[in-house]
C-alpha cells in the first residue's frame, strides 16, 4: 500500500541502514532495506526522519542518505562545485606528497623516528580506486565520500549521527510535494 502523493527525496544506501524510533541512538527499530525509496520530512543536526511509501516513519542517519534529484542528471555537463571531487582530490594529492617528502627525509637520513612522527602528525588520508568508482577521506569533515566522476556524496561519516543547534554546515533544506521549504 502507497500513501497518496509519496514522492521520495532520498534513498537508503546500497548496504541498507539502521534506523531509530526517535534521535535517540539507545532506540533501534527495523533497519531500513537498501535503495528503498524515503521522503526526508524532518532534519535535526545530523539526524533525518524519514517517510516510506506506506506511510511508516523512522530516524536515520540523515548523512547517510543518497538524494534522489528533481530531473535525471544530464551527462557530459558541468559538474556541480558543492559535488565537484576535484577540491578534495587536490587536497588528498597535496596530502600524499607531504607524507611522500616526509618518507623520503626518513629515509635519506634527514629526519629520525620522532621528527617523521611530528612531521606527519594530525595527517589523516584516505583513497580508494576501482576502474571509474573512487572513495575519498575527507578528514574536515570526518566523512568518506564516493564518486564516479560526476557526482561526490557521502559514503560512510566517522561519527553517530547527532543533535546540534550548530551543525557547522548549512541544514538540509526539505521541500514538500507542495514545493514549500519545511
Amino acid at each position: 500500500m502507497s500513501t497518496p502523493g509519496f514522492r521520495p527525496t532520498h534513498v537508503v544506501p546500497r548496504d541498507g541502514m539502521p534506523a531509530w524510533e526517535a534521535p535517540d541512538p539507545n532506540r533501534p527499530t527495523v533497519s531500513l532495506d537498501p535503495l528503498l525509496p524515503v521522503h526526508l520530512a524532518e532534519r535535526r543536526g545530523d539526524w533525518g526522519r524519514v517517510e516510506c511509501a506506506n506511510g511508516w516513519s523512522a530516524w536515520v542517519d540523515g548523512r547517510c542518505l543518497v538524494a534522489v534529484p528533481d530531473d535525471p542528471p544530464t551527462t557530459g555537463g558541468p559538474l556541480a562545485t558543492d559535488a565537484d571531487p576535484r577540491p578534495l582530490l587536490a587536497r588528498a594529492e597535496e596530502a600524499l606528497a607531504g607524507y611522500r617528502a616526509a618518507v623520503e627525509d626518513l629515509a635519506a637520513g634527514g629526519l629520525d623516528g620522532e621528527a617523521f612522527h611530528g612531521r606527519t602528525r594530525g595527517l589523516r588520508l584516505g583513497v580508494v580506486a576501482d576502474g571509474d568508482s573512487l572513495w575519498l577521506y575527507d578528514a574536515d569533515r570526518g566523512r568518506w565520500l564516493y564518486t564516479d566522476g560526476t557526482r561526490l556524496s557521502t559514503y560512510a561519516p566517522d561519527e553517530a549521527p547527532h543533535t546540534t543547534e550548530d551543525p557547522g554546515y548549512a541544514p538540509t533544506q526539505v521541500v514538500g510535494p507542495d514545493g514549500e521549504r519545511r
